[in-house]
């Protein structure tokens, strides 16, 4: 009978490991409330976690460079599930402060950057890239520029000329 229950207990560790995977947001909403053991048993050990100035803090999940999403992991102070999300939407991009954001302020919400930093001497800027989809389909790089001071100065999103359009693909 042990035998039993250790093999179901192992199918059941496997179905929730694989929805984590296929279906990371949906599978933590359900979890919101959970502690922190519970999420990195759900979805491993973070890429990086950074504690936040009100006293809660984030993981940071990211799929980059190749893949294009990063999903942050909110808990509060006592250490329970908050909020979980996919960071690099439209949405959440538009939130950056240009002028006010500084290299910490990117990293605790879209993570480092996978991609190789990039620095162009002409405009004294360095750029972070991050891969992600617009419009729900379409790939495209996210850069976050920031001055000499490590202030975002601007950021653009930029369709992949290489990735093509979904559409296109049909006829």
């Amino acid at each position: 009978m042990q035998i039993r229950t250790g093999g179901w207990l192992a199918a059941a560790a496997l179905v929730l490991s694989a929805c984590a995977t296929l279906q990371p947001v949906e599978t933590a909403q359900k979890m919101i409330g959970s502690p922190e053991s519970s999420v990195r048993d759900a979805f491993g050990k973070p890429t990086e976690t950074y504690p936040l100035s009100d006293g809660t803090s984030r993981w940071i999940y990211s799929k980059q460079p190749l893949g294009f999403a990063v999903y942050a992991a909110d808990f509060d102070a006592a250490g329970k599930l908050t909020k979980f999300r996919q960071m690099l939407t439209e949405e959440e991009i538009y939130t950056a402060r240009p002028g006010v954001w500084t290299k910490r302020d990117v990293a605790e919400r879209f993570g480092m950057p996978r991609e190789p930093v990039q620095y162009y001497p002409l405009m004294k800027r360095e750029a972070w890239s991050y891969r992600l989809y617009v419009a729900g389909y379409q790939p495209a790089h996210f850069s976050a520029y920031f001055d000499d001071r490590g202030v975002l100065d601007r950021t653009m999103i930029i369709v992949d000329p290489l990735g093509g359009d979904d559409r296109s693909s049909s006829k």
